[in-house]
């Protein structure tokens, strides 16, 4: 093996522990808000596309959790900030931890890239620019992925919050 080989492989598992780490902290940091909250759940951890994923699931049915989730994910967004600055303040490196709660996001992903598969068949069947509703930066980046995997461009205009993605013809 290359000296260049064996770096890059302890590099690998360096980020894989830091990453480990983040989902250490975040889980003792939800497993206390859950107790503050009165809220049942338990927290399983996960490394996903070089970033650390934590979510929180009950056996006793989402429904307690969908108050941690909110309307439209709200209070879901803010958690997984106010964990992410949790991370932070442990580490001092900022975070990119995404955050589930009873299975939300999962089902948001699976809705979003039926909507970009959707929306990239309309611009190559009708050759204009498809605009979609505006989104979060998550909503936008599972979009852009369904559509590049539909062979298409796409792109995000707007301000935030009123940011969205338009989906271009070949």
């Amino acid at each position: 093996m290359t000296e260049g080989t064996t770096s890059a492989a302890a590099e690998g598992a360096d980020t894989l522990s830091r990453l480990e780490q983040e989902g250490e902290i975040a889980a003792d940091y939800l497993e206390g808000l859950l107790d503050i909250a009165d809220l049942d759940g338990d927290i399983d951890m996960d490394v996903e596309a070089d970033r650390a994923s934590v979510s929180i699931i009950s056996d006793t049915g989402s429904r307690d959790l969908q108050k941690l989730v909110g309307r439209d994910g709200e209070v879901l967004e803010a958690l997984q900030e106010l964990t992410r600055l949790a991370v932070h303040r442990e580490t001092g490196d900022r975070s990119r931890l995404m955050l589930d709660i009873g299975g939300y996001r999962a089902r948001k992903r699976a809705e979003l890239s039926e909507l970009g598969a959707k929306a990239a068949a309309d611009a190559k069947n009708n050759g204009e620019p498809v605009k979609l509703d505006p989104m979060t930066p998550f909503e936008r980046k599972v979009v852009h992925d369904a559509v590049k995997a539909a062979g298409l461009r796409s792109e995000s205009e707007g301000e935030e919050p009123q940011r969205f993605v338009v989906v271009l013809p070949a």
